[in-house]
């Protein structure tokens, strides 16, 4: 696996913080994705982070739509996690089509992203050619020693 930091070299202190990884159009992208995350936030002084399961289930759950609905054949999606010091951002990229929404009945599919909405405070989706970006947003209480 080969992470991107975009610190700059030598200002450890200096945010954004962001990591990038891609990953291929396999069932084991999931929990890959998910244990990224859990490596960042622990990298970030924000192991002990009450939300830290919220964001991993986020990631989950977003990684899971880009691999049933928005990575086609032969493609993979791109997990990005950045924190500023004020807000964790969850990104998934993917080349697929469409707009992923909230159902209005529960029974419609879709539930993944109840829980998404339910628990991140703000989520969304984004056009890129190809495909979309889908993300979702936690806040963190700024100058909270949590490590």
């Amino acid at each position: 696996m080969t992470l991107r930091d975009i610190r700059p070299v030598n200002e450890e202190s200096q945010l954004p913080y962001q990591r990038d990884q891609f990953y291929a159009r396999d069932r084991r992208s999931v929990p890959a994705a998910r244990r990224l995350v859990q490596w960042a936030l622990i990298y970030w002084g924000l192991g002990g982070w009450e939300r830290g399961e919220d964001v991993s289930l986020c990631v989950s759950e977003l990684a899971t739509n880009a691999l049933l609905h928005g990575a086609p054949p032969g493609r993979g999606f791109l997990l990005r996690v950045r924190y500023d010091g004020d807000v964790l951002r969850v990104e998934v990229h993917d080349s697929g089509g469409g707009e992923p929404c909230v159902p209005d009945q529960a029974d419609e599919g879709g539930r993944g992203l109840f829980l998404v909405a339910a628990l991140a405070d703000k989520w969304g989706v984004g056009q890129r050619d190809p495909g979309k970006v889908v993300w979702c947003e936690f806040v963190h209480p700024a100058g909270v020693l949590l490590s």
